[in-house]
């Protein structure tokens, strides 16, 4: 076995100095020795070895574990790498902000695939930073879903490995499935506590003169309709994150306020990762309008876009004639 090219330069955390290599080898696992690895950047020991549980778990090795301030140099010095998988507990400021403008770039240049993970306190900071769909965020995710996003993540970017995903064990269904029932709890309680200070009454909204007016009381009876189901049923039988954050937008619009991601992700009733991925695929789809907070350059709004604003509208005013009739 003969090293022939050391990967990165010392680690950043607590002094402890990991450095992988690429190996030649005959034998061993080929999808190993083929498999370009992950560099790890994360805000803490702590942090670093819940991204490394995940990582080496999935049969991929790890290139390097860096701080969050010294990650955009890694990632410069690296020779060649699947993903970086950035980990944070608490914020990092303008370390974070510029590791996140670099990943986003390099991510949509192709050049590695990407997952980001944090709490949700920090939805704000890493959506006003992260613009590629194929970046992987995962928030107060469970282990499976965390080995899901690294998959995606690959896949999306097209650099495939084999990985060994728990989400298909029956097992690790059943702790997703409760850490989902768990979060949507939290998420309703969250919702509730907040009230009308989660949205700033900024938002004049789009000019639809054409369109059916809709009270925005008519809009909360409905939600507050469907919240009512979770009393007599379980809450995930219900489970339509889309639906939700429509009524939630169009509420939020008819009154002129605003909609940070993190309100509307609550808004969802589901965990922030399903969250975050529906909202990904309302922008897809154009049917969502994400815009940076004008006075703060790490927050994010959510907004309809007009053709949807147009629709919800027209529905109501259709459901109405029908109720009436």
């Amino acid at each position: 076995m003969r090293v022939i090219q050391p990967m990165l330069g010392p680690s950043a955390i607590d002094g402890v100095f990991p450095m992988d290599a690429f190996l030649t080898d005959q034998g061993g696992d080929p999808a190993y020795a083929n498999t370009a690895p992950v560099l790890i950047a994360s805000s803490s020991t702590h942090a670093l070895g819940n991204a490394a549980c995940i990582i080496e778990g999935a049969g991929l090795r790890i290139a390097d574990r860096v701080g969050i301030d010294a990650a955009c140099e890694a990632i410069s010095r690296q020779i060649a790498a699947s993903a970086v998988w950035i980990e944070v507990e608490e914020d990092a400021g303008q370390a974070l902000d510029s590791l996140l403008d670099r990943v986003d770039r390099d991510v949509a240049a192709g050049r590695y695939a990407a997952v980001v993970a944090a709490p949700p306190s920090l939805i704000e900071p890493i959506l006003a930073r992260v613009h590629d769909p194929r970046i992987e965020i995962v928030i107060g995710a469970s282990e499976a879903d965390r080995v899901a996003a690294l998959a995606a993540a690959l896949g999306n970017s097209g650099r495939g490995a084999t990985i060994s995903d728990i989400a298909t064990d029956k097992n690790a269904a059943r702790i997703r499935q409760l850490s989902e029932e768990v979060s949507r709890i939290a998420s309703t309680l969250a919702r509730l506590s907040e009230g009308p200070a989660a949205v700033a009454p900024t938002f004049a909204g789009p000019d639809l003169a054409d369109a059916p007016r809709v009270a925005p009381e008519t809009v909360r009876s409905v939600i507050r309709a469907r919240r009512l189901r979770s009393r007599y049923f379980s809450e995930e039988l219900f489970a339509d994150p889309a639906w939700d954050m429509l009524l939630d937008l169009l509420q939020a619009e008819i009154s002129h306020l605003r909609v940070p991601v993190s309100s509307l992700c609550i808004a969802a009733a589901v965990p922030a990762t399903t969250a975050l991925r529906w909202l990904k695929t309302m922008v897809q789809q154009g049917l969502f309008v994400r815009r940076l907070d004008p006075h703060d350059g790490r927050r994010v709004f959510v907004e309809l876009a007009p053709q949807a604003s147009r629709a919800m509208r027209q529905y109501f005013a259709e459901v109405g004639s029908l109720v009436g009739a």
